[in-house]
């Protein structure tokens, strides 16, 4: 059996990433298997940049944001020649297992190198977004989602004392989970996600309803991926329409910085446990996806296949608690 295993973590970060660094390497140490972590991903990869880890090199990042093992968007990752450098590397160093913490494309990129690498490759989804099917959670998520809640509550203050319209911005390119999220912790009017196409005549219908009931102000919430074009541009189309005055807050990376919330620290932790566990029972191609609440093995492939949708009743939830 090859007892030497690999960690490395891909694409944007999140929170929570540490702790499932932290427990995948002490676990495995446990086990009397060596560790590396490979340095900015997959890119670090090809550029053979690696550490053997020892446990107390993992000690005091379980509450750190970012990643201890720096992460790192890969362009020539996506060519067979750095496919074919990144698993010769592997090879070389007799390493029979590699585990990536990352989102949709991080988990496409093992797919390729299964290609070339025949040890075994495992998946920890670790991404803001919540994005990935098969799984119902995605580390950091909670995280991004308590920080624009904290970042809404603080607005609404000067939306009630302007009288104003206030479109704030959170990330999701493709997908509307952390809007959704934030928009019903909040109580905010409206949300737009990319799911769901916008109508601004009916946006505008709504927020001029609003204000003849007696509504002072409005939050909406926009995913960055909406349709309409985000909020800067769905914003200038409501005001032609309305007159309305607002302001627009775009609340960017800050959603990814920052110390993991207890949610995200141990549900990192347990998919950290759980991808060695499959090492150690032999399975391959898979990630750790949460399931009804446990953490059970989901193939990478069917990420490719799938999607991942938000429920239209829960934006509709949205409207009409805003509306009432």
């Amino acid at each position: 059996m090859n007892k030497k295993t690999a960690i490395l973590t891909s694409g944007g970060d999140a929170p929570g990433m540490n702790s499932a660094i932290r427990s995948f390497t002490r676990r495995a140490l446990w086990e009397g298997y060596e560790v590396y972590g490979i340095i900015s991903g997959f890119e670090g990869l090809i550029n053979e940049e690696i550490l053997k880890l020892k446990s107390r090199d993992v000690g005091l990042i379980i509450n750190q944001g970012g990643t201890f093992l720096k992460t790192s968007r890969s362009e020539k990752f996506k060519t067979k020649e750095g496919l074919k450098k990144a698993a010769d590397f592997l090879l070389k160093k007799k390493i029979g297992s590699l585990c990536v913490i990352g989102g949709e494309g991080s988990f496409s990129g093992l797919l390729e190198l299964s290609r070339y690498y025949d040890g075994q490759l495992i998946g920890i989804p670790g991404t803001i977004d919540n994005d990935i099917p098969g799984t119902e959670y995605t580390i950091g998520f909670q995280t991004a989602v308590e920080t624009a809640v904290m970042a809404v509550d603080k607005i609404r203050d000067t939306a009630f004392s302007h009288g104003r319209i206030f479109f704030i911005e959170v990330m999701g390119r493709k997908c509307g989970e952390i809007a959704l999220a934030v928009a019903l912790a909040c109580g905010a009017e409206d949300v737009l996600i990319p799911e769901s196409p916008t109508n601004i005549d009916e946006l505008s219908e709504r927020l001029m309803k609003n204000k003849e009931s007696g509504k002072r102000f409005s939050i909406i919430v926009v995913a960055e991926g909406d349709d309409a074009g985000g909020a800067f541009k769905i914003a200038e189309k409501v005001e032609k329409k309305t007159g309305l005055p607002h302001r627009v807050a775009i609340l960017g990376h800050i959603q990814r910085g920052g110390p993991p919330c207890a949610f995200d620290r141990i549900m990192a932790l347990n998919m950290g446990d759980r991808a060695f566990e499959f090492i150690k029972k032999g399975l391959n191609l898979v990630f750790t996806a949460v399931k009804g609440g446990h953490i059970e093995p989901a193939y990478l492939k069917q990420v490719k296949v799938e999607t991942k949708s938000v429920k239209e009743a829960a934006v509709n939830t949205v409207r009409i608690m805003g509306t009432i």
